[in-house]
Parts: structure tokens; sequence; C-alpha cells
């Protein structure tokens, strides 16, 4: 059994759930085989119609889940609000637009007759980790179901309440499991899983793709980021901009893979870079109990994350905003800007995934853009500058599979803007288009002119068809 405790409040257990050992995932799995068959028979409408309905469902419920979120996973109630209500959204966008993108798409022509068809795969295996599970759950579940695919889903231990209320929503072949490594190398690793679908850190990412290899199964892996925030030496440090910075910062107590984990600032404007900073950590950044009115950033999520994120804390850290919170009742840990550390320390090369910040001063905009683009993450990135052409024209040259300019943060974010890594961040996409056909292969019908009905004779030995 696990047991899960709420991080702000470590001695209460918010609920648990029963380990599935490898024989149940085995069942789990081989009843998710037979549901799918049936389910890819469906037209994609009514496939769709259960997408709706399940965004409703959770839409009606979005008050205890989101309450139920933050018990077990310490993030603040409105950010949890946010998460599912995204999901709500994503649900929604997806039940939309699947249509187009699924598609049969024809062509009858003077070459002959083609037609490409979109196919679901058959079992789709997600495995998500604690920090955003049912957004991150979603980004699998929704276009899995759409393509006609079935999916069982093995949530972190860390967060697997929330997301398996949300799976029992669906009318529509959702299934959890529930477990460890073992767990997962068992659902991964199953002869009947045609499709896996990871977000987590690079370890569990290599083991993942390992296990999909050796069957050759194919594979979308999101594995974190140590995300670069440049500003230009035109950006504005105005108030709401600096705003948004910390709480891109220090959302979700800093565990996001796409939080702003590196800041660079023009060496002549670091000392107005880190004032301005401050001042609006005072504004917006408030540490306390994630169920408090006016929280802004709760607990990380463990005792080893409590650890690990103190050991950031150098003597030399600067605290940041407002901290009601007590550290040895729950896994709280007074956020932190480290101003000037060294370029080689962990807290700068390493994704540091705590409420512990670095800012560095840099000379000249070549230099910067090669420390930004140092280390094997390019996940995410973003620059700030008063010019907009200017920006983009920098962000070019930025190894990072999605860049921002002046936010860092989702917040706005279109979902027709796909979103992946570069690097060892990611193979495949989530959101807009490319994320949905990562659950479908394309298959074809083709009749060539040359032998369609009523086409005149023509050869069929060797010569009749082209070389190479």
């Amino acid at each position: 059994m696990i047991e899960r405790e709420n991080p702000a409040r470590f001695e209460e257990i918010v609920g648990s759930v029963p380990v599935s050992t490898p024989d149940a995932v085995d069942e789990i799995v081989r009843r998710a085989d037979a549901e799918q068959r049936r389910w890819a028979a469906l037209p994609l409408p009514d496939r769709l119609a259960a997408l709706t309905h399940a965004a409703a469902a959770i839409e009606n419920a979005i008050d205890d889940l989101a309450t139920l979120l933050a018990r077990e996973s310490g993030k603040v109630l409105a950010d949890c609000r946010g998460e599912l209500g995204f999901a709500v959204r994503f649900l929604r966008w997806v039940a939309g637009r699947a249509i187009g993108v699924y598609a049969d798409q024809a062509v009858d022509d003077d070459l002959g007759r083609l037609v490409h068809l979109r196919k679901p795969y058959g079992v789709v295996a997600a495995v998500t980790p604690w920090n955003a599970p049912v957004i991150l759950a979603m980004l699998k579940i929704a276009p899995a179901l759409a393509a006609g695919n079935a999916i069982v889903v093995k949530p972190s231990p860390l967060a697997p309440l929330t997301i398996s209320r949300v799976a029992g929503l669906f009318d529509a072949p959702v299934r959890v499991v529930h477990g460890g490594a073992e767990t997962g190398a068992a659902l991964v690793g199953h002869e009947l899983v045609r499709k896996v679908a990871f977000t987590g850190g690079t370890a569990g990412g290599r083991a993942v793709a390992a296990l999909a290899g050796d069957r050759l199964t194919p594979s979308v892996l999101e594995l974190g980021g140590n995300d670069p925030a440049v500003f230009l030496d035109d950006a504005p440090l105005a108030d709401d901009a600096m705003d948004r910075l910390v709480m891109a910062t220090f959302a979700t107590s800093g565990q996001v893979c796409m939080a702003a984990k590196r800041l660079y600032v023009p060496e002549a404007r670091l000392d107005d870079f880190v004032a301005a900073y401050l001042a609006a950590a005072d504004r917006v950044l408030v540490t306390g109990d994630p169920l408090v009115p006016g929280v802004t950033m709760g607990p990380v999520i463990s005792a080893a994350a409590q650890r690990s994120a103190a050991a950031f804390r150098v003597p030399a850290a600067l605290d940041l905003g407002r901290f009601d919170a007590d550290p040895d009742t729950g896994y709280f840990v007074r956020p932190a800007l480290v101003v000037s550390p060294d370029p080689a320390s962990p807290l700068v090369t390493t994704e540091q995934f705590a409420p512990v910040v670095p800012v560095l001063g840099y000379r000249d905009e070549n230099a910067v853009l090669t420390a930004a683009n140092t280390g094997d993450l390019g996940l995410g990135a973003s620059v700030w500058s008063a010019d907009e052409e200017r920006a983009f024209e920098f962000a070019r040259r930025f190894e990072a599979g999605f860049t921002f300019v002046n936010t860092h943060n989702r917040t706005g974010m279109s979902l027709r803007a796909p979103f992946g890594g570069v690097k060892r961040s990611g193979w495949g996409r989530e959101y807009a288009d490319e994320g949905l056909l990562e659950y479908v292969q394309t298959c074809v019908i083709h009749a060539p002119a040359a032998f369609r009905p009523g086409a005149a004779p023509t050869g069929t030995g060797p010569s009749a068809y082209p070389a190479g």
C-alpha cells in the first residue's frame, strides 16, 4: 500500500492506493487491450464526445479535486485549480481539434489515388511525475483516447490520488496502476504496450527508453530542463515583468521542468536587477500552507527534496518574500536568490528542482548565449527585451525546444504551440497538432494510376519500376 502524506503537514496521511504487482499490471494491460479494440471501432465523434463529457465532470468536481491535489502535492490551491482548469481546457481543445487532425487525407489525380489513414497504436503506457500530475497525464490521455488507443497511466507514488480520481471520470479505456520502478518496468516492458509516453527525470527517462527500446516500442519522452532566462541590455525591469519572473521561478516551489532556473543579466545592470527581483518577491511571494488564502508558494514534495534544496542555500543566499511556515512540521524551504555563484557549481549546471535560483552577470551577448546553451538539457528558455524583433532574433540561437519572450511560464500559452525539448530534454512533442499526431500511425492505401480499372496495359516486369 502507498500512503501519501501531506507535504505541508507530514504527519497527516491524505490517502492511500494499492501497489500494482507485475501480475496485476499484466491483467490490467490485457484488459485494456481488449477494451481498445471496441473503443477504436467507435466513430471518432463518439470518442470525442466522451472527452467532452469527462471535461464537464472534472469541471463540476474542480473544488474537491483542487483541495485533494493541494493536500497531496503541496501546490497552492490557486495553482491546483489552474492545473485542473487547464486540463479541462485541453480536453475540450482536443475534442474540437482532433476531427481535422485525424481525418483521412485523400489525393486522386493523374498519378493515382492515395489515402492517408490515421490509425491508433493500441495500448499506450503513460508514466507521469508528481509535480503536475493531472495536466501531465492529460497531455497523454486526451490525444491517446481521441486517436482510438487505450491508455494505462502509472503516476508517481508521490501524487497518486487526484489523477486516480480524475481517470475514473472517463467513460473510456483509461486505467491506472500504482507503484515504483518494478510497476513501471512491468508496464513499459509489457508485450501488448504499443506506445510509451513518459515525463520525468533523466535517470527515469533512460530506464524507460531502455525498456521500450528492447521491444522497439516508440516513445515520447520529456526529461526536464535547466532553463535559462536571459535579460538583454534593453530589457525593462518593470514591476509586472519582475513579478512574472519571480512566479515563473518559484511556481510549485521551483519544482517545474520549465521554471526559470538560471538568470542572466548584463553586469552593468546586475545591482538594479537584484533590487527589482527582491522587491518583486516582497510583492508576490508568500511561503506557507498551500490551503491558506494569499499563500503563493507551498512546501517541496518530500524530506529528500527539502534536504536537497537546503544544500543549495549557500551562506550568501538572499532570502525572498514572506515566510509563514514551519520547516519542522512540513517540507518548507525559504526561497532564495544567489548572486554571482561559481558558474560551474551544481546550482547553475544542474536542474535544481528547488526554490533557490542563481543570477549571473554577463558582458556580451555571444558570451551569455554560450553560457545559456551549456549543458545537456534544452527544454525551455526565455529572452527579455524592449524590442520584440531583437528578442526573436536572439531566441533563434537558443538550443531549446520552446522559448518565451518577455515571460517564462505557460500563462497565456497557446495550445497551438507544440512543446518539447532538444539535446537530452526529450523526444517527441506535446500540445498542438504535433502532440496529437504522436498517438497515431500513418497508414497508406494506394492505387497507382497505371493499375487502376480502365488504365492502359503496362509492363509488370522489373523494368516497369524505378531504380533505387
